[in-house]
């Protein structure tokens, strides 16, 4: 009787050494799986600051050009009566701008247009200022003293040889620069006889 007594709390002490034993090796397993779980979400966790790859973009966002890529050049673009084809590189006057009837600004400067504007000048009877400087012109057309309403006109910076007496024509005339011009000065006193008193000649 003693002796079973004694085999069966041996047996019981076997079976709850078995069991803390277990204990120890589920608890063991899940903190190591735990573990490796927080390791492998930290790998894949974004710096901060940096965009995941699966970040989708906005419809709002603009792409930035590459470092380096070569400047799209930019249409010229005319807003509401002024047209500005200035710094363009242009050898000719688009065919297109004389038909531009309702212009009052025009702005021609710092091309590289020669000979003689075209007159079709002409037809833009409404401008208001007309500025061709910086360009290789040689001679102005007489038809410019068509241009009733012209307030400023700037022909500095080209190698013109002589100017239309027509510009005495110009009765609305404000300003006229004609610095850096190869100009007759008997040319121009003619012409100042028909501008107006309160003209402003730059020379």
């Amino acid at each position: 009787m003693f002796v079973c007594v004694v085999c069966s709390i041996d047996m019981n002490k076997q079976i709850l050494v078995g069991i803390f034993i277990g204990v120890l090796i589920t608890g063991s397993v899940v903190y190591a799986y735990r573990m490796g779980a927080s390791q492998d979400t930290e790998s894949r966790s974004p710096v901060v600051g940096e965009e995941s790859e699966s970040t989708p973009v906005s419809d709002t966002e603009v792409a930035t050009p590459t470092t380096g890529a070569s400047a799209v050049p930019t249409p010229s673009v005319a807003r509401g009566s002024s047209l500005d084809l200035s710094g363009r590189n242009l050898t000719k006057v688009p065919e297109d701008t004389f038909s531009r009837t309702e212009l009052t600004i025009l702005n021609l400067s710092n091309n590289n247009l020669s000979g003689a504007l075209p007159g079709e000048i002409r037809h833009l009877t409404k401008l208001r200022v007309l500025d061709l400087s910086n360009n290789n012109f040689t001679g102005v057309p007489a038809e410019i003293g068509q241009l009733g309403q012209l307030e400023t006109l700037n022909l500095s910076g080209n190698p013109i040889s002589g100017l239309p007496q027509e510009l005495g024509n110009l009765s609305h005339l404000q300003v006229l620069d004609v610095r850096g011009t190869q100009y007759s000065a008997q040319d121009l006193e003619g012409i100042k006889k028909g501008l107006p008193k309160t003209v402003t000649i730059y020379q």
